[in-house]
């Protein structure tokens, strides 16, 4: 699982994450909000050891970010903005299986695997085409499957369906559902909320750099007096909020 317990970021006198803590168990999917600037991929940077808490820290699967950051490093998967970081001469297959060796994994494990996730992610036909050649909602399912190709425990997704068509945004959320159904712990941070309220067990709201609501969607909605996410959303934290 994973815990922050009052995880704080600043630049200087920027305040980009303010003492935020909250929780995500195994088999959750957390659904992280806020406009930009909210803090929201600070908060995942930092969980992902990209960057040094100002105050505060977390746990992911009992390890302490400051104290262990290189075994914290190995339990999870992360994915920012797209398709960033495949390198284009090479194929799907070869990008895969070269995250996979540095991962730890044999050769063998490492070919199983970019099999599996091709399967998973219906990209199968494309595995022996370099990257460069193929469309963006294609490299981004390669960046996806890249990220979870050494099967961690948690996993970070900023923004995963960026550049997907309607079905390959299916594939993913299936593929979402079926890593939940694992027991995996999964923060998602989207700026759909239709994804949101489908794939999320509960969601968390920044606000600049404040934690300003925590719950179930019904949850939410209850104690806000809305009727749904969105409405929830602009009262928090959009521009009403200001």
């Amino acid at each position: 699982m994973l815990a922050l317990n009052k995880l704080t970021k600043h630049f200087k006198a920027v305040k980009a994450v303010q003492e935020v803590s909250f929780s995500v168990d195994k088999g959750e999917i957390f659904g992280l909000l806020g406009a930009n600037g909210a803090g929201k991929t600070t908060t995942l940077r930092m969980l992902a050891t990209m960057l040094t808490p100002t105050g505060g820290t977390a746990s992911i699967e009992g390890l302490d970010l400051l104290k262990d950051p290189d075994k914290v490093r190995s339990h999870i998967g992360l994915l920012f903005g797209g398709d960033a970081g495949l390198y284009d001469r090479l194929t799907a297959r070869e990008n895969i299986i070269y995250f996979a060796r540095l991962c730890g994994k044999s050769g063998e494990e490492a070919g199983k695997r970019a099999e599996s996730l091709a399967q998973a992610f219906a990209f199968t036909e494309y595995l022996d085409f370099p990257a460069k050649k193929l469309s963006k909602g294609t490299r981004q399912k390669i960046a996806l499957a890249r990220c979870i190709v050494h099967d961690p425990a948690v996993m970070l997704f900023d923004e995963p369906m960026v550049g997907l068509d309607v079905t390959s945004r299916k594939d993913v959320e299936d593929f979402m559902v079926l890593l939940k159904e694992q027991g995996k712990t999964i923060i998602l941070s989207d700026h759909n909320l239709n994804i949101t309220e489908r794939l999320c067990d509960r969601i968390g709201i920044l606000h600049k750099g404040e934690l300003v609501a925590l719950g179930t969607l019904n949850e939410l909605c209850e104690t806000n007096g809305c009727k749904d996410l969105e409405e929830v959303f602009f009262k928090l934290a959009g521009r009403d909020s200001e």
